[in-house]
C-alpha cells in the first residue's frame, strides 16, 4: 500500500517522540503546526455540523481549556469558526485558570480575543461553564492532550460530568482525544460525538471500550509524515487513495479497458440486495457488468439498471440458485475479470455448496457478501478474494485460527465493517474513519460490495487496493450524503449519487 495515502497510528509514547523530533523544542515551528491544526478542527467542526442542518449565523461555542496544545488548538478552532460567522460567540473556561496557560496556548487566547473582540468571553474555573439551564451549539473539549496522567482533579471532574450529562450541547468536538483518554484512563472521560485527531492517531481512540466517549474519529492530516512508511500497528485511510480514481482516462480505452465485473446474488427472499449490488458496480467506473440472478427476475432488473447484463439462472424450488445453472457461469468466466457472490444470495444448502463450488474453482478474484460468507464458502480454494463481514458474519466464518498467513499466502482481504472498517491483508491492518450512523441501514453492504467489486475487476492484481478504495469512497460519499440530506430520513441508494462529488473533491485535494 503506497504511503501517501495513509498515515501511521502511533501509540502516545511514539507521538510524543516524533513531535520531539519534528519540533526540536522551536516555539515557532510548534506555533505554526497549532495554527494548522486550529484552522482544521475548525474546518472539519462545521463540515460535520451540517448533520445538524450547519452551524447557526448566531451559534454559541463553550471551549474547555487546558494549560497546553491541546487548548491552544481549541481556541484557535474557536477563533476561526467564529471568523466565519461574525454573529457566533464563544465562551471559554479554563480548566486550570488563566494564569496557568503556556505560552503557545496564552498566544492562541490572544488570538481569539483580538479576532473576536466582544465576542469572546472567559468564564471563571470556579464556575460552572454552562449551567444546566443555558445550551449551546458547540462544546470543544480541549482540556488535556495525549500525555495526560490520572487521576483527573476534583472539580475537572465534576465539570467533565456535568457537560456529558448536557443535555443542551448539539455537538461535542474532541480535540486529538477526549479529555481523561490516554495511555492512561482516568475518571471520568468526557464524551465527544467526533473525535478530531490532529496530525497523528494515536491508538487509545481506536480501542474498542473506548468507542463510547471517542464518538466518530477525524484524521486531520498536518503533514507530519509527509508519505513516510513507517512501521505501525496500523495505518488510518486518507481521501487521497482515490486521487487517481478522478484523473483523465486514456482517450485510446473502450469498456474492455476497465474490466468485466461479474455479480452472481438474489434469491425471492432477498430481491433487493443483488440489485443494489449492480447499481454501486455500475457507478464505480468498470466498463462492464452482467448480472446473474434468478430467471424469475432478470427481466425486472434489467428494467431498472439496462446498463449491466443480466443472466437468468435457474431457481429452486425456494427461489435460490440452482447448482444446474452453473454452466451458464463457466461459459462466460473467459469474459470475467473479478466476481462478486453472496448479495441477496440466501442459505438453502443447495445454494451455498454452488457458491463453495464457484469459490473453489475461480478463475478470476472475488468479492464475498452476505450470504456467501460462510466457512466452506469463504475458504474454499485460494483464488484472491475480498471478504466483506461485518462483525456477526465474521465471527460466523472464523474458525479460531489466525487467518493472516492464509490471507498472506492467497493475496486475500477481510474488509471487517464497523465504527472503524478495517481492512486486514495479513500485514498492517489499515482503518477508513469515514461514513458514521447513516450507514447503518439495510443495503448499505450491498452497495459496498459491489463498489469493491467494480474496482476489483479494473485493478484484478490488487485486492487491497480495491478493498481501500472501495471501503474510502463508500464512506465518504455517506459522509457528504448526511451533510446535504442529515442522517435519519434518507435511502442508503442515495449514496449513489454523492460518489462523483467524492472523486472531484479527492482530484482537488491532489
Amino acid at each position: 500500500m503506497n504511503a501517501t495515502w495513509s498515515a501511521p497510528v502511533l501509540s502516545c509514547a511514539e507521538a510524543k517522540a516524533l513531535e520531539e523530533r519534528l519540533f526540536h523544542g522551536d516555539e515557532e515551528h510548534e506555533w505554526a503546526a497549532m495554527q494548522r491544526a486550529g484552522a482544521a478542527v475548525a474546518r472539519a467542526v462545521l463540515e460535520d455540523f451540517q448533520e445538524l442542518g450547519g452551524f447557526p449565523v448566531a451559534g454559541r461555542v463553550l471551549v474547555l481549556a487546558g494549560k497546553g496544545h491541546n487548548g491552544g488548538d481549541a481556541l484557535l478552532a474557536a477563533r476561526d469558526i467564529l471568523a466565519q460567522h461574525p454573529a457566533a460567540v464563544a465562551a471559554v473556561w479554563f480548566a486550570f485558570g488563566e494564569r496557568s496557560l503556556r505560552p503557545l496556548a496564552l498566544r492562541a487566547w490572544q488570538e481569539l480575543l483580538r479576532t473576536a473582540g466582544g465576542r469572546a468571553a472567559r468564564v471563571s474555573p470556579k464556575k460552572d461553564p454552562l449551567p444546566r439551564s443555558v445550551g449551546c451549539d458547540l462544546c470543544i473539549d480541549g482540556v488535556f492532550g495525549f500525555q495526560f496522567r490520572p487521576p483527573i482533579d476534583e472539580a475537572t471532574a465534576a465539570v467533565v460530568q456535568r457537560i456529558n450529562a448536557h443535555p443542551g450541547i448539539r455537538l461535542r468536538a474532541a480535540v486529538d482525544l477526549p479529555s481523561g483518554l490516554g495511555e492512561k484512563v482516568g475518571d471520568p472521560v468526557m464524551r465527544a460525538d467526533f473525535t478530531y485527531a490532529t496530525g497523528i492517531v494515536k491508538t487509545p481512540v481506536l480501542d474498542a471500550a473506548h468507542a463510547a466517549p471517542v464518538g466518530r474519529l477525524r484524521y486531520l492530516d498536518l503533514g507530519f509524515f509527509c508519505g513516510e512508511d513507517r512501521p505501525a500497528a496500523a495505518r488510518v485511510l486518507t481521501p487521497r487513495v482515490l486521487e487517481t480514481l478522478g484523473g483523465l482516462r486514456p482517450p485510446t480505452s473502450d469498456k474492455r479497458t476497465f474490466g468485466h465485473l461479474f455479480i452472481l446474488g438474489g434469491s425471492r427472499s432477498y430481491p433487493g440486495a443483488v440489485l443494489m449490488a449492480v447499481r454501486a458496480a455500475l457507478r464505480s467506473g468498470a466498463g462492464l457488468v452482467t448480472a446473474f440472478v434468478p430467471a424469475s427476475l432478470a427481466a425486472a432488473y434489467a428494467a431498472v439498471a439496462p446498463e449491466a447484463m443480466w443472466v437468468a439462472w435457474p431457481e429452486t424450488a425456494a427461489g435460490g440458485l440452482a447448482a444446474v445453472g452453473l454452466p451458464l457461469l463457466r461459459e462466460r468466466l473467459v469474459r470475467a475479470t473479478a466476481l462478486v457472490l453472496g448479495p441477496g444470495l440466501g442459505a438453502e444448502a443447495e445454494t451455498v455448496a454452488l457458491a463453495a463450488e464457484i469459490v473453489n474453482t475461480s478463475p478470476v478474484p472475488l468479492v464475498l457478501d452476505a450470504d456467501a460468507l460462510q466457512p466452506q464458502v469463504a475458504w474454499a480454494g485460494k483464488t484472491p478474494r475480498v471478504l466483506t463481514p461485518h462483525a456477526g458474519e465474521f465471527a460466523r466464518i472464523a474458525t479460531g485460527d489466525d487467518h493472516r498467513p492464509w490471507l498472506k499466502a492467497t493475496g486475500s482481504v477481510i474488509v471487517l465493517k464497523g465504527r472503524l472498517t478495517t481492512i486486514v491483508d495479513g500485514n498492517t491492518p489499515h482503518l477508513s474513519p469515514f461514513g458514521g450512523p447513516v450507514l447503518a441501514r439495510g443495503g448499505s453492504g450491498d452497495l459496498l460490495a459491489g463498489l469493491i467489486g467494480g474496482l476489483l475487476a479494473q485493478a484484478p492484481a490488487d485486492p487491497l487496493l480495491a478493498a481501500c478504495r472501495g471501503v474510502v469512497w463508500h464512506g465518504l460519499a455517506a459522509d457528504l450524503l448526511a451533510r446535504h440530506r442529515g442522517q435519519v430520513a434518507v435511502q442508503v441508494t442515495q449514496l449513489l449519487d454523492y460518489l462523483p462529488a467524492v472523486l472531484r473533491a479527492a482530484c482537488d485535494a491532489g
